[in-house]
């Protein structure tokens, strides 16, 4: 029997999507299933890869069902159901979980659901400011096991930091590992390649390759604020349009328009940071320029700055120039792409408070009046919001789930 393509959600390659359903949420999933928008059309040879995605963001999602179930909330025939959930138990995918207890006749369902305790994913977050930090994450989400390694100056050095890092989390984890995932500063290549990241002195570093090939596992390198932006839209409190500012030594974007992520041609969307903001100099950028986004909001900068105030009230002027700063880079970006939320992640003792109001006022004052009024300006809810998203790209990658 062919395979019923008609209640599939298209997905494109190297898109996450979340297929909301109408079942109870599970409590220990990410959250409520969201979809980005997606542009393929499902053609009849991708069908079984469609309906495999389906099928396991349902479960995902909803928590356990019968095969009953996962027919009726997918729209796939009872035969396409028990033949994918077949293959997912031999592959070790999917468990079965006990029956359902029921008072009527006949025999009772049979539960199955995703083996969340059946393997471990791993996260990189390469963006903080003087340390790499990394997790053992469960496919919910959790964190199970976290370390740290001091962040080196840079290229062999850095390299061999987070290899290390990455080794020392796959020796924890009492079960297999899914994959890795890994947020990287700077602009990063579909196909891992980092292609600038100069604060890891990084040019064309080919960091997914090698990482794969020292650890034998599945590897996804993306850029850090991408990959916080997946996380703040896939299970946060994120809007359809939106962009997502990551701080940290660095500063970077992550967007989400019209329910669809842009990374741009050139892989540069959202890079910020090295956007110049103002004509009255400024500091020196590690990129070489004076008045850099990031050497005004960087964390290590701005932290300094402020602990160089004589007092408090030289310390808000500090947070309120970066705020402003941060204004002027967005507001284009607010206004070309009619976007509702500016969401920040980052130090809060830093960006909360005066910088972030600082920051919507002036946003206000540089956009259209009676247009842009109702943005939303506000800092992120979620924590190891890179960690977490890049836990969502390895979930993506490989059962297809976000």
């Amino acid at each position: 029997m062919s395979e019923s393509v008609e209640q599939v959600r298209p997905l494109r390659e190297g898109t996450p999507v979340v297929v909301a359903t109408n079942g109870a949420a599970d409590p220990h999933a990410f959250g409520p299933g969201r979809h980005l928008r997606s542009k393929g059309k499902v053609l009849p040879e991708q069908a079984r890869g469609h309906n495999r995605s389906l099928v396991l963001q349902t479960l995902y999602h909803a928590g356990a069902m019968s095969r009953a179930d996962l027919s009726r909330e997918t729209g796939l025939t009872r035969v396409t159901i028990s033949d994918l959930v077949a293959e997912f138990i031999a592959d070790g995918i999917v468990v079965e979980k006990g029956v359902r207890e029921t008072n009527g006749p006949g025999k009772p369902p049979i539960l199955i659901d995703i083996d969340r305790g059946g393997h471990r994913i791993i996260g990189l977050d390469l963006s903080g400011p003087g340390v790499f930090s990394g997790a053992l994450l469960s496919l919910d989400g959790e964190v199970h096991e976290r370390l740290e390694a001091p962040r080196p100056h840079g290229g062999d050095a850095a390299y061999e930091a987070v290899r290390a890092l990455a080794s020392d989390l796959v020796s924890l984890s009492p079960v297999p590992i899914l994959g890795i995932g890994v947020g990287a500063p700077g602009i990063v290549r579909p196909d891992g390649v980092v292609l600038s990241s100069p604060n890891l002195g990084w040019t064309d570093f080919p960091l997914e390759r090698l990482l794969g090939t020292a650890l034998d596992l599945p590897v996804l390198v993306r850029n850090d604020a991408n990959a916080a932006a997946l996380a703040e839209y896939t299970f946060g409190a994120a809007n359809s349009d939106m962009l997502l500012v990551k701080v940290g030594r660095g500063v970077g974007a992550g967007l989400i328009s019209g329910s669809q992520p842009l990374v741009g041609s050139r892989f540069a969307a959202g890079e910020i940071g090295h956007v110049v903001v103002g004509t009255d100099g400024g500091p020196l950028c590690v990129c070489g320029k004076s008045g850099c986004l990031e050497a005004w909001l960087g964390a290590n900068g701005l932290q300094r700055r402020l602990d160089e105030a004589a007092d408090d009230a030289e310390r808000d002027r500090v947070l309120r120039d970066a705020g402003a700063r941060l204004a002027v880079a967005v507001a284009p970006v607010v206004a070309a792409l009619d976007l509702s939320e500016i969401v920040l992640s980052g130090p809060a003792e830093l960006l909360d408070g005066v910088l972030l109001e600082t920051a919507r006022t002036t946003l206000l004052e540089r956009t259209l009046a009676g247009v842009f009024d109702d943005i939303v300006v506000r800092m992120t809810a979620q924590e190891d919001i890179v960690l977490r998203g890049a836990a969502v790209m390895v979930l993506s990658s490989q059962l297809g789930v976000s």
